[in-house]
């Protein structure tokens, strides 16, 4: 049993670049080129030549939200001119392992400038894929073998060989899979033997994607936090969140033993660098959220009045600040003042002991 090879397979990041005077990102040009290429339904994407790089332009926008999207072999940039962030980029696992995650991003910084882009605001981090490879020859575990926080869980087999066991969802996903296999079936990342030493067999992969509410409660919001603390993260998931052991008699699958493919990776996470952070709780991004959810319900209850407005009048919509205007109207005619000020304070002790 052998670790080969440890790194980040995935990085989503926003960029908050703007356009500058002189800016050389020519927004409704390549909303031209975008359209042109629709419309002739080729196959082949456009070709863009920006600050010394090359793209291919897909002749669609992104499901989340921006207008453009181009690629090419290291990163997918979705972005848009009225998009905040501006720039959602996508490292590509090829560009990780052979580059490394800070060399593109000091690259796509440099790209930034070289557009005439500034950078007030730091990138975000949205998702990281952390990739541990282990030359296993002989597989001793199954689904069972993991105690883990993770609700929901699932396996692939194919002839009656067991491929890939998957835990959880959203914040935090766990794929332990056969490397090998997937390369040959699906990826075609062959170029993987060179980097696992020649090794072409019985490799195994252990995968944790993370996502961002996950990163800012061990306080990785930037690049630089992720390289300087990263290992804050790793110990939780591979000592708290989820372990693999060997099964025993024994009913409390917490007492037993640590499987030893879990410890060679454990061993190897205390080499990774820590800034000591337990669990990080930003108190005023969680209630800025709580209020974003809040006002997303209230503007579901506001169309269903503007809707009802309409009907009212005879007309097929009304404006959003027509709709605004009449909601207030209405809350004022509710409005109980003797029970305004007791039920709020209620509510502000339930949220602070955890009832949301």
């Amino acid at each position: 049993m052998k670790l080969l090879l440890s790194g980040l397979d995935t990085v989503e990041c926003a960029y908050y670049f703007r356009p500058s005077i002189g800016c050389l990102l020519d927004f409704q040009a390549i909303g031209a080129k975008r359209e042109a290429l629709k419309a002739s339904k080729r196959r082949d994407p456009e070709v863009l030549a920006l600050g010394g790089k090359e793209f291919l332009l897909a002749s669609h926008g992104t499901g989340s939200g921006y207008p453009f999207l181009m690629e090419n072999g290291e990163v997918a940039v979705q972005f848009g001119e009225f998009n905040n962030p501006g720039f959602f980029i996508t490292y590509r696992s090829h560009a990780l392992w052979h580059k490394g995650l800070l060399a593109l991003h000091q690259d796509m910084l440099q790209w930034a400038t070289t557009m005439r882009m500034s950078n007030g605001t730091p990138e975000s981090l949205s998702r990281v894929d952390f990739a541990f490879d282990v030359e296993l020859p002989h597989v001793d575990f199954d689904e069972d073998s993991f105690v883990t926080m993770a609700a929901k869980d699932a396996q692939n087999r194919k002839d009656r060989k067991l491929q890939t066991i998957r835990f959880g969802e959203g914040d935090v996903v766990l794929r332990v899979y056969d490397k090998v296999a997937e390369i040959g079936e699906s990826s075609q990342k062959t170029w993987f033997h060179a980097l696992w030493g020649g090794v072409t067999q019985n490799v195994w992969r252990v995968e944790f994607q993370v996502r961002k509410e996950l990163l800012h409660r061990f306080s990785i919001r930037r690049l630089d936090d992720l390289f300087d603390g990263c290992g804050d993260l790793l110990r939780y998931l591979f000592n708290e969140h989820t372990t693999l052991r060997v099964k025993q008699g024994d009913t409390n699958r917490s007492r037993w033993p640590i499987h030893p493919m879990w410890k060679l990776l454990q061993e190897h996470i205390d080499t990774v660098p820590t800034r000591g952070v337990h669990r990080d709780v930003d108190e005023a991004a969680l209630l800025k959220e709580r209020l974003l959810r809040v006002a997303s319900s209230v503007d579901g209850y506001l169309k269903r009045s503007a809707a009802i407005v309409a009907l009212r009048r005879g007309l097929p919509s009304i404006a959003h600040a027509d709709a605004l205007e009449h909601l207030s109207d209405m809350l004022r005619i509710v409005h109980d003042p003797m029970t305004w000020r007791a039920d709020v304070e209620k509510r502000v002790v339930q949220m602070r002991l955890g009832q949301w």
